[in-house]
């Protein structure tokens, strides 16, 4: 299922963030009810360390240009996994490997898909990649399938 986005528009600022800097298969995770923790995970990954922290720089740097700061980040360093958490929704930053080691969307496989706008207005689905050249993009109409 893929939900409309989020209220919060600062989850989509992030994840079209990371698509400037040429993160991948960009997954927005609707946790509303299943976790206490969070409300939102965006997953997206890189394909090296120094690509992970510059996706991450990114994403801070739009998220303080609007006022918002994470209370907490991880793993910044090694850049292999960096968690970002802004409380009503929590970022995580992948390399192509580690992604497909933790396999966080298999672990909240309940979680409903929120479909993530691109600055034309319209949604990308997981796996469609960050690049403009590779996306097929999908019409606002078709972005929610029937619950």
């Amino acid at each position: 299922m893929v939900r409309r986005p989020p209220a919060d528009p600062l989850i989509t600022t992030a994840a079209m963030a990371a698509l400037e800097k040429k993160a991948e298969e960009i997954a927005l995770l609707d946790l509303r009810g299943l976790s206490d923790v969070t409300d939102y995970f965006l997953i997206c990954h890189g394909r090296s360390g120094r690509q992970v922290q510059t996706i991450a720089d990114n994403i801070e740097r739009v998220l303080r240009e609007r006022h918002r700061r994470p209370k907490h980040v991880e793993g910044y360093a090694r850049g292999e996994w960096i968690l970002m958490d802004y409380l009503d929704f929590v970022i995580h930053v992948f390399t192509t490997e580690r992604r497909g080691y933790y396999a966080l969307e298999r672990l909240w496989g309940d979680a409903p898909r929120v479909a993530v706008r691109s600055p034309a207005g319209r949604a990308r689905r997981r796996g469609e990649g960050g690049d403009a050249g590779d996306a097929t993009e999908v019409p606002d109409d078709s972005a929610e399938e029937p619950a």
